[in-house]
């Protein structure tokens, strides 16, 4: 995932907060925002520290932007992503964080392309 695909700012994230729509699911909270005037997806990552250490927590960031990297082209381009892990992660593997983050995301009807 590129630096130009990530939200960084506080004034981004309060924007896609305030203005998106959100979903959830046990492990995550996603808001999403329509961008019409963007050509790439954009993330941001929220993970506090009531899920784990700083160990723990890079590794859900890792497996978020993993997850994003493979499902990109799936994806609709056009949207702000914010994603809020909350504490079932810290105990979850790389494949479970990718079927819970399919799942909400397809509640969200963030997919341009059928996943299975």
């Amino acid at each position: 995932m590129n630096k130009r695909n990530r939200i960084k700012k506080n004034e981004e994230f309060q924007d896609v907060f305030k203005k998106g729509n959100s979903v959830a699911n046990r492990q995550f909270v996603v808001y999403t925002l329509a961008k019409p005037e963007q050509s790439e997806l954009r993330i941001g990552l929220s993970v506090s520290k009531k899920v784990g250490n700083a160990v723990i927590r890079n590794q859900v960031k890792r497996y978020i932007r993993q997850t994003f990297t493979e499902l990109k082209d799936d994806l609709n381009q056009q949207l702000d992503y914010v994603i809020v892990a909350r504490q079932p992660t810290a105990t979850m593997d790389f494949h479970e964080t990718k079927k819970s983050l399919i799942h909400v995301l397809k509640i969200a009807k963030a997919f341009v392309r059928k996943i299975n």
